[in-house]
C-alpha cells in the first residue's frame, strides 16, 4: 500500500503556514478541515492552507508537496488511530471507536490516490469553494532520473 509523506524544497511552508508539517510525516488532504468555511475565512495564512496545504498526520500542520511511497501495514494502523484521535480531540466526535472508520476513509482516499503512481510520485492539491462546498483538483509530478549533468558545474580546467 502507498501513502505520501510531506516534503520540503526550500522553507516557504515554514513562511506562508500558521503550522508547518514535519518533512517526512505522513500526510492526506485534510479537506475536511474547510467543510464549514466561507470566502470571509479565506485571509493570509488560512487562504494558503485552504488553497493548497496537504495536512501532516503527527504535527497536524500543513505542507505543499507530498511524495508518494509504501506505508508498512503497522504504519497505516498507526496513522488510523492517530487520525481518530485527531477527530476526538478537536472535532467532536464522540470517541475513538466512533471516528475510525472515518479516518479510514481518508487515509483510504489518500493510499487511492497514490496507488497507481510509482514512489517518489510529487503531489500537490488546489481546492476552491463552490456552490457545492470544497472542491479538490491534484496534480501529479512523475518521478524525474537525475542526471550528473544536473549537478556537475561546467567549465574549463584550464585558466585562461
Amino acid at each position: 500500500m502507498k501513502l505520501a509523506r510531506a516534503i520540503h524544497f526550500d522553507d516557504s511552508d515554514r513562511n506562508v503556514f500558521h503550522s508547518p508539517a514535519r518533512t517526512g510525516e505522513w500526510a492526506i488532504s485534510g479537506g475536511f478541515e474547510f467543510s464549514n468555511w466561507s470566502e470571509a475565512d479565506l485571509t493570509g495564512k488560512a487562504r494558503q492552507a485552504f488553497a493548497n496545504g496537504w495536512l501532516g498526520i503527527e504535527t497536524f500542520g500543513r505542507v505543499t508537496v507530498v511524495a508518494v511511497t509504501q506505508v508498512q501495514p503497522a504504519e497505516r494502523a498507526a496513522l488510523d488511530q492517530s487520525l481518530a484521535e485527531h477527530f476526538v480531540t478537536y472535532y467532536g466526535a464522540p470517541s475513538v471507536e466512533a471516528a475510525l472508520p472515518v479516518a479510514r476513509e481518508e487515509l483510504d482516499h489518500m493510499a487511492a490516490l497514490c496507488d497507481e503512481h510509482p514512489a517518489n510520485t510529487l503531489l500537490t492539491v488546489s481546492r476552491e469553494l463552490t456552490p457545492a462546498g470544497v472542491r479538490e483538483s491534484y496534480r501529479f509530478i512523475p518521478p524525474q532520473q537525475a542526471g550528473l549533468d544536473q549537478f556537475a558545474i561546467h567549465g574549463d580546467a584550464e585558466p585562461e
